[in-house]
């Protein structure tokens, strides 16, 4: 959930937009586009679809990328991530991780939070149609991903801790730490990838744990 001064810093960049149509998802942006969808229902009854729209094939580091907010197909507003645009009773908020999107909520006034769903052609509809069809199979893979970043994570901490230990002033009081592990490179190498694709594959399910998912960065 965001933070309420980070809530209102990403609800400065909001830009209006310009009413371009909304572009058709095409399966080679399977890598790099991300589009999620919500129905909500006006004050006057009247049905209308919100849709988010994120190209995050862009440079991330530079902060280019963008969340496109549309209304019933036509650009409604724009702001760079993460992004909180304001619709009717309440906030659609927008945040990613180097590995793909990791929020995409509607947060109500009162306070609910519901994720928006995922175009049926995006990676993210694709991964959630797999758990609805194959929930066993979907369970492994998750469990899988868990077990990859779990152990990416365990390596990562042995490999700071030692270098820290031997610095002076921290080896005088504690002494220094020799780790038992010695992975040949090739092996590192393999768990590191690993450990990113669990991350990937979380992101595709907007799973995100900053010690898990941050440490695989």
């Amino acid at each position: 959930m965001f933070e309420e001064r980070q809530r209102r810093r990403a609800a400065k960049r909001v830009r209006p937009g310009d009413g371009r149509p909304l572009r058709r998802f095409r399966w080679w942006q399977l890598p790099g586009r991300a589009l999620f969808q919500l129905p909500l229902t006006r004050h006057d009854g009247r049905r209308t679809m919100y849709a988010i729209d994120v190209r995050h094939w862009q440079n991330q580091s530079a902060g280019t990328v963008k969340a496109h907010l549309y209304l019933d197909g036509r650009l409604h507003a724009e702001s760079r991530l993460p992004a909180a645009f304001p619709v009717p009773n309440g906030t659609i908020e927008v945040a990613m991780s180097g590995f793909g999107i990791k929020r995409c909520h509607y947060v109500t006034t009162a306070g609910a939070e519901h994720q928006l769903v995922p175009h049926p052609a995006s990676a993210e509809g694709r991964r959630a149609r797999l758990d609805r069809d194959h929930p066993a199979l979907s369970r492994w893979i998750g469990f899988c991903s868990l077990i990859a970043l779990l152990v990416g994570a365990g390596l990562l901490v042995v490999q700071i801790v030692g270098p820290l230990s031997r610095i002076p002033p921290v080896a005088s009081r504690v002494g220094s730490f020799e780790s038992p592990v010695h992975l040949p490179l090739w092996l590192n190498v393999t768990l590191g990838v690993a450990a990113a694709m669990g991350s990937m594959e979380r992101a595709l399910r907007l799973r995100y744990n900053w010690l898990l998912d941050g440490a695989a960065n």
